[in-house]
């Protein structure tokens, strides 16, 4: 197949500039020697194997590891939970304490040859349960409530049993698509024999030692990918890391299941390819809106910019600022001065892609509770108010909060940090708009968008976050709030803004067990409630997310989860 015009240049420039994200150069074949392949662009930081580390799901990982590692379930085009019966099954034996019978199919291995486990199974729990030190899990929910994994090292069989009281309503999703690493590479890093008898025993040095290889061990290198590092354990398995291409995904001659039908898909960055973006050079796109600054164009079969594409705002992103609890911001009243100089309904009407204002963390429309809620919480932050901005500034400076200043003629002043993964052109322009309103209250915000921006540089490189459902720089969310609510908890890793509060954090507690409408209602109040009054986010838009393909590819089903429009992936074929 001949490659489409502009993506030689495209390839060429990248070669030589080396815009990639993470992963080296494994192969570069020339466009005229290009198998064929279907082009898939992503907003996802292609950078680590792991999508459950902090840095693997801000960045969005599994949007490119949703087929090639699967679990006992994957989420489906709404976000919703389905269960992945190619690996295997997994029942409720028991309520009380809830007890899950994992089985894995007898054909489940990885590429390597390696047979998936109950030792895959038994590490994915140690790793985001929060109760072995060393491990940076992007979340504990779920996970913490599990009591014990009776587990036997090499069997295909492992029983999963939850404390008492804690019946976890979103248990499917536990151990679903990317949470299942290949135990025996993290073994092979850390230099230890058994897994499971490591974590049985809880020798500190041993589990050290397995944190450190599931933290870091999976971050694709720059150089050469070594194919033994990574294996896969779903019908795609990463063939190379290309500077042109990204990650580059062929059928796995492992996989147990029904073969894919694409023999080979090449995932690429969006934000190192922007130019694919508005030229139409790729096959398939599943991006955030305003990425680049004009049109994305309609995909392969047609050149011409789309005036009125489809831009999803069924997206189960809900755009925030995440605000930090240090600096200019650790004084509460700063926090609700920035809150109401921000324009929250200007903001919706040129970024909203027809989104109200959205004043809910933890719902979004089509929930349930959403029309019941959206329009009973964060009233007094329903429209900008100059001056209650300033008089809360002059508050705080009366009290000696840090980094607000008096001056003489202009009143109290204070400097604020916002952070964005760049390049984006619509949060570019969206923190400008900001920069104009908040100025009017004393509060001159400084753009510090950065492509290398991570969750981490909250409190230290910006004072506050632009990032989709308080954790992520590419596509978030699922049909349940349960997980993402968890950004809310005291304690948890999701929880960048360290926001405290106890009758938050039991609210989030409740939501995730209770089964009654009525429960779950006063859970989710609780919980807007009181994440208004700490102020530790800002919640602006559902996010608006634009999915492309074109007529090359049958079988695209845009995904409106965090796996994003790869959760089918195995399906697609080209037409020609």
């Amino acid at each position: 197949m001949t490659a489409r015009p502009g993506r030689t240049v495209v390839r060429l420039l990248a070669l030589v500039l080396g815009l990639v994200t993470g992963a080296g150069v494994v192969t570069a074949c020339s466009g005229e020697s290009r198998p064929p392949t279907i082009d898939y662009v992503v907003d996802a930081g292609l950078t680590t194997y792991n999508a459950n580390t902090v840095t693997g799901n801000s960045d969005g990982a599994l949007m490119a590891v949703t087929r090639v590692l699967p679990g006992f379930s994957l989420l489906g085009n709404n976000g919703q939970v389905m269960p992945d019966r190619d690996v295997g099954t997994v029942t409720a034996i028991s309520q009380a304490p809830l007890t899950l019978r994992y089985v894995f199919s007898p054909q489940a291995v990885f590429s390597d040859g390696t047979p998936m486990d109950c030792d895959d199974l038994l590490l994915a729990w140690a790793a985001m349960s929060g109760r072995f030190p060393g491990f940076t899990p992007a979340t504990t929910a779920g996970y913490r409530d599990v009591r014990n994994v009776d587990c036997r090292a090499g069997a295909k069989t492992a029983t999963v049993v939850f404390a008492a009281g804690r019946v976890y309503r979103d248990w499917l999703s536990l151990f679903g698509a990317g949470t299942l690493l290949p135990a025996h590479v993290v073994a092979r890093k850390a230099g230890v024999a058994d897994v499971v008898a490591a974590i049985r025993g809880g020798n500190p040095a041993r589990i050290g030692k397995l944190a450190k290889a599931w933290n870091t061990g999976f971050t694709f290198p720059n150089g050469e990918l070594e194919p033994a590092d990574f294996p896969a354990s779903g019908p795609f398995r990463i063939s190379a890391a290309d500077a042109a291409e990204g990650l580059v995904l062929v059928p796995n001659d492992k996989w147990w299941g029904d073969a894919p039908a694409a023999t080979r898909i090449a995932i690429r960055g969006a934000r190192h390819d922007l130019a694919a973006l508005t030229s139409g050079d790729f096959d398939v796109a599943d991006v955030a809106d305003g990425i680049v600054d004009g049109e994305i164009s309609n995909s392969a079969t047609s050149k011409a910019p789309a005036s009125a594409g489809p831009v999803a705002t069924t997206s189960l992103s809900i755009d925030e600022l995440v605000l930090s609890q240090r600096g200019v911001f650790s004084d509460v009243r700063v926090r609700q001065a920035f809150a109401l100089c921000v324009p929250r309904p200007a903001i919706a009407t040129q970024f909203g892609a027809g989104s109200p204002v959205w004043n809910l963390r933890t719902q979004v429309p089509g929930d349930s509770l959403a029309a019941q809620l959206n329009g009973q919480v964060g009233l007094r932050y329903a429209r900008p108010d100059i001056i209650g901005a300033r008089e809360l500034l002059g508050q705080a400076a009366a009290s000696g909060a840090q980094g607000v200043s008096s001056s003489a003629g202009t009143g109290f002043r204070a400097k604020v940090r916002i952070g964005y993964r760049t390049p984006h052109a619509r949060d570019q322009a969206l923190v400008a708009a900001i920069t104009g309103s908040c100025r009017k209250a004393g509060i001159e915000v400084t753009d510090v968008g950065s492509d290398d921006l991570a969750p981490t540089a909250l409190g230290k490189r910006a004072d506050a976050l632009l990032i989709s459902s308080g954790s992520g720089f590419a596509a978030t969310g699922a049909t349940s709030p349960i997980r993402d609510s968890y950004r809310l908890r005291a304690g948890d890793p999701l929880n960048l803004a360290g926001a405290d509060d106890p009758q938050v954090s039991q609210a989030v507690d409740t939501l995730s067990v209770v089964t009654s409408a009525t429960g779950q209602l006063d859970a989710v109040r609780t919980i807007e409630t009181g994440a208004w009054s700490s102020m530790m986010s800002i919640p602006l838009v559902v996010t608006p997310r634009v999915y492309r393909s074109g007529g090359r590819v049958a079988h695209v089903v845009p995904g409106h989860g965090r796996n994003g429009t790869g959760w089918n992936m195995d399906r697609w074929s080209l037409t020609e």
